[in-house]
């Protein structure tokens, strides 16, 4: 069974979209990423810190689902992360209304000694100091290194995030970010550049118009479903994370043709996160459910042609 460390930011988030309000539920990174990728047999574990505030049923919700939570520091004087944002009426713009680092801010992972030597990291959204942070603890070089950032630290922190860049095989980022990163609007040019830096792999999501993935000279391009209805896009790019590594670790196979699998894994389960608020719609999604949905996906991509 291979073994996948996931680095994230554990928070409580307030949510607002033109379908209704939630007062603080569980949010972050890694949670997100961790119940999508605990729909395959692997062996995870979370290392991210809360405060005292943080409730124990949902540190139970994550090691009932087979997730190792002991790298989870919970620092009892201190206050868990805490965002708040509110969704335009399209839901592909949202405007962010409260950020507290809190306990997030003098984080400092520790990786569990059991998981130093683990075959697969996913690196979660944070500063980048934090995630070569936990590369730095691992005992042999992990066989895929997956990594997920956002414009934020290539506002503040780009030299840092260009280090880490470096040294992980796949990144994944959304168009807006792309071509930030890279002052490309082209996102083929983009992922050349990209590429360049370091990763093997560029991932790049597109939200509703769903994924592409670079390799060298080839790409693939993964639709989004059609959904008659999205509640809430938080944590939709962690979920899509959290199923293309999960399924990759699974399989234990990183050609390029299993991480389209992959791909197609990720943008199945983030069709689940969109339908209910927070992790809700995640905390509860049956395998039998996700492997419908699959082949929904592939009726959706599949065609014969007869070229003339």
């Amino acid at each position: 069974m291979s073994k996948l460390v996931i680095v994230g930011s554990v928070a409580f988030d307030a949510i607002e979209t033109p379908f209704g309000k939630t007062d603080k539920i569980l949010g972050g990174a890694a949670p997100f990423i961790g119940l999508s990728a605990s729909q395959f047999d692997i062996d995870a574990s979370i290392v991210s810190v809360v405060g005292g505030d943080f409730p124990q049923e949902y540190l139970d919700l994550l090691s009932n689902r087979s997730i190792d939570i002991s790298a989870i520091e919970i620092v009892k004087e201190g206050k868990t992360f805490f965002w708040s944002g509110r969704y335009h009426n399209d839901m592909n713009s949202r405007d962010t209304l409260v950020t507290e680092l809190n306990t997030l801010a003098d984080f400092n992972p520790v990786v569990p000694e059991a998981y130093r030597d683990a075959e697969y990291v996913m690196l979660g959204n944070l500063h980048p100091i934090v995630q070569q942070g936990v590369l730095d603890q691992m005992k042999t070089k992990p066989k895929l290194v997956v990594l997920d950032t956002m414009n934020f630290w290539m506002d503040c922190a780009l030299e840092d995030l260009l280090r880490v860049i470096k040294n992980v095989d796949v990144i994944t980022i959304n168009d807006e970010e792309a071509r930030q990163l890279t002052g490309e609007y082209s996102l083929v040019v983009a992922a050349r550049k990209i590429h360049e830096m370091g990763p093997k792999y560029v991932v790049i999501k597109k939200g509703e118009h769903g994924a592409l993935l670079f390799h060298d000279d080839s790409v693939f391009y993964a639709p989004a479903l059609p959904l008659e209805e999205v509640f809430d896009p938080t944590g939709a790019g962690d979920t899509f994370a959290g199923g293309f590594t999960g399924y990759l670790a699974k399989t234990d196979d990183i050609s390029f043709e299993n991480m389209k699998n992959a791909v197609i894994y990720g943008s199945t389960l983030a069709s689940f996160c969109v339908e209910k608020f927070g992790t809700e719609r995640m905390e509860n999604v049956s395998r039998e459910e996700v492997h419908k949905r699959l082949q929904q996906f592939k009726q959706l991509t599949q065609f014969d042609i007869e070229l003339t």
